[in-house]
């Protein structure tokens, strides 16, 4: 099942799909979602949200698939929030772990310099060569699954 729903979120980033989307439609069935309803979720998260080059989209993907599994649902559930932010905190200390940072721009090397703009860049063959994110939504949707397979109901 993991390697399965690893090579899911894989192919879907090939397909030309944001990292965010990739790794959040990987699971979308587990939590009765569609494919369209979670790529039109994940949508704004990709290249590290709207391609601003903050948190990185295959992670926020994660902690977006850890509020569908932990999120409170009760305004006033203090612990259910906690449990969830405790749970978004350890998923990405384990991202940082596997890939040395959390953020787009730390994880494709960008300065800061760099205009942030809306267009995304054309996925060539020369794209995937010099970008991590597949290794990324590989890396998130890993962590995702191991952790639904230590958690299991």
């Amino acid at each position: 099942m993991k390697e399965d729903r690893v090579a899911k979120a894989i192919a879907l980033f090939k397909e030309g799909y944001n990292c965010s989307q990739s790794v959040v439609a990987a699971f979308a069935d587990e939590y009765g979602f569609t494919r369209e309803q979670a790529l039109r979720m994940a949508a704004s998260f990709g290249g590290g949200i709207g391609r601003m080059r903050e948190t990185c989209g295959a992670a926020c993907g994660m902690f977006l698939l850890a509020g569908l599994e932990t999120g409170a649902t009760e305004g006033s559930d203090r612990e259910g929030k906690a449990a969830n932010y405790a749970l978004v905190q350890e998923l990405a200390e384990e991202f940082k772990r596997r890939n040395g940072a959390l953020r787009c721009a730390d994880l494709l090397g960008l300065s800061k310099k760099e205009p942030v703009i809306s267009t995304p860049e054309a996925r060539t063959e020369q794209y995937y060569a010099k970008r991590p994110c597949v290794k990324m939504v590989e890396e998130a949707a890993k962590i995702w699954s191991e952790y639904l397979e230590m958690h299991k109901k």
